[in-house]
C-alpha cells in the first residue's frame, strides 16, 4: 500500500460542505501534520479537470452533480457513494413576464426548451456531460408529475449546444452556456425554460425573465429530484479499501463544516459569493429557507431511494450506458466512522472543559482544528 502524499477533491460550484471545510481551511489543517497536500481540481484545471466527470485519479473525493457521477459508474468507474447531500438551490421555470404561466398545470401544451446533448458528448459516449438536457428533463418532470401530467402533454424545443453570443456579449461571465434556452425565451421561441442556483437567478435578474414556477415549493422531494438533489459524494474504490482512516477524517470535516453553517449563516453567504462566482443578491435568491442548516451528508433511507429514482431516471433518458448494481455501490462504513469520531472528539472536549471549570456550552463541539472566527 503506498503512502498517500496527496488528496484531491472537486465539488460544484453550489453549497457543500466539502468545499466549505476547504474554505476555512480545516482540510488542510487535519492533514498537515501528515505531510499530505489537499488539492482541488477547480484550482488546477488542465487536463486533471477531466477528473470531475470521469473520477479515475484514485485519491479524490468528489461531492457533485449526480449527472457526472452515476454515468461515471455505469460506465465503468470504480467509484462508491459514500454520502448523500440534499440543499435547495433555486430549481425553477422562467418565464415571459405575462406569459400566465405560474404553475406546474399551466404547463400543459406549452414550448419548453430542451438543451441539446453536446456533439462532443455523443461522439464520445459520455452524455452524462450534457448536464442542461439532464436537469432540464428532470425539471419538467417533476413539475408535469406533481399535477398528474406527464412529457405527452408539452412540447419540447430542442435549443442549441453553444452559449448564445447576444446574451454572454453583455457582461454575463459566461453563465448563460448552461441555461442556453433563456436566448429563445426572451426571443418568444419557447414558452418556458428550467433553470437552478444563483447563475441562474442572476441571469434572469439581468434579462427580465422571471419566475413561472418555482420547483422548490413542489409538495413533495420525489419532484424535485435532480442534479443536485440529492448531490453524492463518491470516491475512488482503492481510496476507500486502502486509506479508509483518511477518508473518515476528511468526512468528518465535512461534517464539522455543516455543523459550523448552521450557526453562521451570514460567513457562509459570502463564503458562498466565492464558490458560486455570483454576488450576494443572486446567492441570497438561490439558497434560502434554512439551506444552511441541512449541509451535511447523510445515507438515510429517503436519501438513498430518492437516488435510486435519479439513476432510474438517468437510465431511461439515456444519461447511463447501462445499469449496475445501485445497492452494491453504497458503502455506509466511511460516514458512520465519521460520525463516530464526531462524537468522540466532542465527549473529549466536554470532558475536558469540565475538569477545568468550563461550562460545556463553551465549547466548540467538534474542536479538531480550531475554528474560525465569526
Amino acid at each position: 500500500m503506498s503512502r498517500v502524499e496527496q488528496i484531491w477533491f472537486t465539488r460544484c460550484p453550489v453549497p457543500t460542505a466539502t468545499g466549505l471545510a476547504y474554505k476555512l481551511g480545516w482540510l488542510d489543517e487535519e492533514f498537515r501534520d501528515d505531510g499530505i497536500v489537499i488539492s482541488t481540481l477547480q484550482e488546477v484545471g488542465g487536463e486533471l479537470a477531466r477528473h470531475h466527470y470521469d473520477h479515475e485519479l484514485p485519491t479524490l473525493i468528489r461531492e457533485g452533480g449526480n449527472l457526472m457521477a452515476l454515468p461515471a459508474r455505469a460506465h465503468g468507474a470504480p467509484t462508491r457513494l459514500v454520502g448523500l447531500t440534499w440543499i435547495d438551490e433555486w430549481q425553477t421555470i422562467l418565464v415571459r413576464p405575462g406569459s400566465g404561466i405560474s404553475a406546474p398545470e399551466h404547463l400543459k401544451g406549452r414550448r419548453l426548451a430542451l438543451p441539446a446533448f453536446r456533439a462532443a458528448d455523443l461522439a464520445e459516449n459520455r452524455r452524462g456531460r450534457s448536464i442542461a438536457r439532464g436537469m432540464s428533463l428532470a425539471g419538467y418532470k417533476g413539475a408535469l408529475a406533481s399535477v398528474g401530467l406527464t412529457f405527452d402533454d408539452v412540447r419540447f424545443v430542442e435549443v442549441g449546444s453553444r452559449g448564445p453570443r447576444e446574451l454572454r456579449s453583455k457582461g454575463s461571465n459566461n453563465l448563460i452556456g448552461q441555461w442556453e434556452g433563456i436566448e429563445p425565451l426572451i426571443r418568444g421561441e419557447v414558452d418556458a425554460v428550467y433553470a437552478k442556483g444563483a447563475a441562474a437567478a442572476h441571469l434572469a435578474r439581468q434579462y427580465g425573465a422571471q419566475v413561472g414556477i418555482d420547483l422548490d415549493k413542489l409538495p413533495e422531494r420525489r419532484f424535485r429530484v435532480n442534479n443536485g438533489t440529492p448531490r453524492p459524494i463518491t470516491v475512488h474504490e482503492d481510496f476507500l479499501e486502502n486509506h479508509f482512516d483518511l477518508l473518515v477524517r476528511f468526512l468528518y470535516q465535512t461534517l464539522r463544516a455543516a455543523e459550523w453553517a448552521a450557526t453562521n449563516l451570514e460567513r457562509l453567504r459570502k463564503i458562498l459569493q466565492e464558490e458560486t462566482r455570483t454576488d450576494a443578491e443572486s446567492v441570497s435568491a438561490a439558497y434560502r429557507d434554512g439551506f444552511h442548516l441541512s449541509l451535511a451528508p447523510d445515507l438515510s433511507p429517503e436519501r438513498v431511494e430518492l437516488f435510486r429514482q435519479q439513476k432510474n431516471f438517468q437510465l431511461v433518458h439515456g444519461f447511463l450506458d447501462r445499469d449496475f448494481d445501485y445497492d452494491a455501490w453504497v458503502d455506509h462504513r466511511p460516514l458512520e466512522a465519521a460520525r463516530s469520531a464526531a462524537a468522540y472528539r466532542a465527549s473529549r472536549s466536554e470532558g475536558s472543559s469540565r475538569r477545568r471549570g468550563r461550562p460545556p456550552e463553551l465549547v466548540t463541539p467538534l474542536p479538531a482544528a480550531g475554528g474560525p472566527p465569526n
